[in-house]
């Protein structure tokens, strides 16, 4: 089995590399991949982003969002997480025997003395507290197996990232699931560090395999892959299965002011607002200017700035409606 292990920490390049692994390395043998993400969430192929991410905790945060090729649900990653990735090439993907790659995480952990459960359909537990979830993707006579370890997690931060508004969405996508989570580092009965816990899991899986160099050739490959996906809009926000939004606000000095929108590939194409706010004009010119914006910042802001918004809401700025409109 080939080893890959990646230098990157930036979660586009990571899921670029891994699919260039898939696509690439992996067609003359099958190999596993260590690696780790700076703070990111990393949503299912199927996934309505705006349904499963407090976007606005993750902007603030420098949380960044990438979907995968993967379903299943948003996972939150940063350093304290690593990630493997095991590819093997499978005529069909019926018969694959899934259970062998987490058998494989569960008993490399045996060896440090934690006795760990396969639970559900993708989960490793200890405890009953879940620490790895994993998804599959199968493509081309290849099958990827990928999953994540949380060894010393910031669990603070993946509650509140993971967490959406109360805001109604009613989505077309799939919503995860929120498991009870604990870190392995707290389990064990002799400290690692992370780099310790890195190379364990390695020697367990490849043994002394020497892992695969990148040239200059893969890693303008790469390149080419996060920027025409990963690192792309369209990607991991434009994607998401259509979706409808309804938010009710009070704002002192304002009123009271509900917004529905419909959002379709990430753009808005229905938009409507009522409440006991006051306004001179009807929301319509509002809408018709809305209508076609990406549902993102910059791009509302760019959409609004020929309509005067006081017209329709008066006291309300423009900062606050677009915050109405995101959060």
């Amino acid at each position: 089995m080939r080893y890959l292990e990646s230098g990157w920490t930036n979660p586009a390049m990571n899921l670029a590399l891994e699919q260039y692994a898939f696509d690439t390395l992996a067609l003359d043998g099958d190999l596993f991949m260590l690696w780790r993400n700076h703070d990111a969430v990393i949503v299912g192929s199927h996934q309505n982003t705006a349904a499963e991410v407090n976007l606005t905790y993750a902007e603030q945060n420098g949380i960044e969002v990438v979907r995968r090729l993967s379903g299943g649900g948003a996972v939150f990653h940063d350093l304290g997480n690593l990630n493997f990735t095991f590819i093997v090439n499978e005529k069909s993907a019926e018969f694959l025997d899934i259970g062998q790659f987490s058998t494989q995480i569960v008993n490399a952990l045996k060896s440090i003395g934690l006795q760990t459960e396969l639970s559900g359909r993708n989960d490793i537990t200890l405890g009953g507290a879940k620490f790895s979830g994993t998804a599959g993707y199968y493509r081309d006579g290849r099958f990827m197996h990928h999953g994540t370890l949380l060894f010393d997690t910031d669990f603070d931060k993946m509650t509140e990232v993971l967490r959406v508004s109360d805001d109604k969405i009613v989505s077309k996508g799939v919503s995860s699931v929120r498991d009870r989570v604990t870190n392995i580092r707290r389990h064990l009965s002799n400290d690692m560090t992370m780099d310790e816990f890195l190379a364990h899991i390695r020697a367990n899986i490849v043994g002394d395999t020497v892992a695969y160099t990148l040239i200059e050739r893969d890693i303008g490959a790469v390149d080419e892959i996060c920027r025409e996906r990963y690192a792309n809009w369209e990607w991991n926000f434009g994607r998401s299965p259509g979706y409808g939004v309804v938010k009710k606000r009070f704002i002192p000095g304002f009123g009271s002011i509900r917004i529905s929108l419909d959002i379709r590939n990430g753009e808005i194409t229905a938009f409507a607002s009522d409440g006991d706010y006051f306004g001179d004009n009807s929301y319509t010119d509002v809408a018709s200017a809305l209508i076609g914006a990406k549902h993102e910042k910059s791009a509302l802001r760019a959409a609004l700035s020929g309509v005067v918004l006081s017209k329709y809401y008066r006291n309300l700025g423009e900062d606050e409606f677009i915050s109405l409109i995101l959060e």
